[in-house]
């Protein structure tokens, strides 16, 4: 039978490494921490790896077509209709559609029950290959990007993870420790998120990566069965925390929760990010501090590129996760067009540009992003980190960046600001104390369009819950609308006169 191992939570092997399975009562490795538990976790491929099954009798339930997600060193073999196949491809995958088929796999046979029009993914020799990018080696078809249509340098397509598929241009929601402030998952995914961004330093703090991992990952501890990005948590050490003292070996700091003492290198902040269980990993890097001088910046991306390095041996091409290295160079051209070059001998899934959107204003970023994106590789996604305001995005974009996360829809939407297609409104002021129009009757989303701005300038100065999660839920919706439109425009070739109608809407409210 696959999947061997004991399930009477006496113990057993992993089967992937020999070493102890981890947890209580669970079948193999599919413990109650989902994981292995053999000393040499990181080498192997169950470790910190969360698992959507669940010991039930003489069946395994499953969710939808998302979470056919299965380990071949677990499940060895399932009967399909044709014979035995394995029961996933080298990415985990089982079922690879979007049908919401929920299969059944019961212990004798491993035998699968599929909704009508499940297409499972079959072994290689009996699929169809259209991921567009080559893989590293043994993570074929586990992370892709495909590019679907071009407008100038900007670009929209799909990047492919095991999760599910992420739309580019794509805007990520920030869920810092474990949640979007004020949202509920269902309804962010429901305004169009396919992937979340997740915070390593808060969560390493509070409940710690180690306890996320126990209770089935972070997709499980917060109910969002979709792609998570995690940071790599350097940038939150270097803002947030006390104390502070950086080494070649890492970085020393003080929790701003309790004052614990910390130490954050590269190794341990991937494997921070893997206990996360997080779909796509950063490298730690230091985030090269504005304004700097050329000397300054130049030893600082010497020390990124070197824990970008370590990052990636720590990786070991772990199944079922992506890994981004991060450009760096403050403001200089030919530091950013070094570091690209020595990330890409590395090698990574993709390639995020950070340092940026710390006070060297606008066009000092789009100038950077001029002298960075032409030196990244084309078939591989490009992110920028903590950007930013509609007009960033848009710039951004038009720029070749498909990808961003920032905090700033859910943060102002606490402070009472709207983000609208007529630019932003602060609904503090007294202009819209009896003011009966929507936010933005163009946004389909209930707090954009059902309840007044005389209303939300209530709640706003009454200081209720309700106001921050109407603005919040109203931002989020803009964003995802504003990223909507972006792809639209790119596939048709009209991606010039999306931007000046932008831009006009924009400047209305200031006039």
């Amino acid at each position: 039978m696959g999947g061997g191992g004991r399930a009477d939570g006496r113990g057993g092997q992993c089967r992937a490494c020999g070493g102890p399975a981890g947890g209580r009562g669970r079948h193999h490795g599919a413990a109650a921490s989902g994981k292995c538990g053999g000393p040499d976790r990181r080498a192997c491929p169950l470790a910190g790896r969360d698992r959507y099954f669940h010991h039930a009798g003489l069946s395994f339930p499953h969710g939808r077509c998302a979470d056919h997600q299965f380990s071949p060193a677990a499940f060895d073999l399932v009967y399909a209709g044709r014979g035995f196949l394995r029961a996933t491809d080298d990415a985990g995958r089982l079922c690879a559609c979007d049908c919401g088929g929920v299969p059944l796999l019961f212990l004798w046979g491993w035998q699968p029950a599929f909704s009508d029009g499940c297409n499972m993914t079959r072994g290689k020799d009996d699929q169809d290959q259209t991921t567009t990018e080559a893989e590293p080696a043994g993570r074929a078809g586990a992370f892709g990007f495909s590019c679907l249509a071009r407008d100038g340098a900007a670009r929209s397509g799909v990047i492919t993870t095991p999760r599910g598929q992420i739309r580019t241009p794509a805007f990520m929601p920030v869920g810092t420790a474990g949640t979007v402030k004020a949202m509920l998952p269902g309804t962010v995914r429901a305004l169009g998120a396919d992937i979340l961004l997740g915070n390593t330093y808060h969560l390493m703090l509070r409940p710690s990566a180690e306890r996320v991992a126990r209770l089935g990952g972070l997709h499980n501890f917060m109910n969002w069965p979709h792609p998570i990005l995690t940071d790599s948590g350097g940038y939150q050490v270097m803002s947030l925390s006390e104390l502070r003292q950086m080494s070649e070996e890492g970085v020393t700091f003080r929790s701003h929760v309790d004052g614990a003492k910390h130490h954050l290198t590269p190794e341990r902040s991937v494997d921070i990010q893997l206990l996360l269980g997080s779909d796509i990993v950063m490298v730690l890097d230091e985030c090269t501090p504005f304004p700097a001088t050329h000397a300054v910046a130049e030893s600082s991306l010497a020390l990124s590129m070197r824990w970008a390095a370590r990052c990636k041996t720590a990786f070991a091409d772990a199944p079922g996760h992506a890994l981004f290295g991060i450009v760096q160079g403050g403001v200089y051209p030919d530091l950013r067009a070094r570091s690209a070059a020595q990330l890409q001998e590395i090698g990574f899934h993709g390639y995020a540009v950070g340092g940026l959107a710390v006070g060297e204003g606008q066009q000092a970023m789009f100038d950077t992003l001029d002298a960075t994106v032409p030196h990244l590789p084309q078939d591989k996604p490009r992110y920028l980190m903590g950007v930013g305001k509609p007009a960033d995005l848009l710039g951004a974009v038009m720029r070749g960046i498909d990808m961003f996360d920032c905090v700033l829809p859910t943060r102002s939407g606490r402070t009472g600001q709207a983000f609208t297609s007529q630019g932003v409104l602060n609904l503090r002021n007294a202009r819209h104390a009896e003011d009966q129009s929507p936010l933005d009757p163009a946004i389909d989303c209930p707090a954009s369009r059902d309840y007044s701005r005389a209303y939300l300038h209530h709640l706003v100065k009454s200081k209720e819950i309700l106001g921050a999660m109407l603005l919040s839920w109203h931002n989020l919706a803009y964003y995802q609308h504003l990223m909507a439109e972006m792809r639209s425009a790119i596939a048709a070739g009209a991606l010039s006169a999306l931007a000046a109608r932008l831009h006009a809407g924009w400047a209305e409210n200031s006039r």
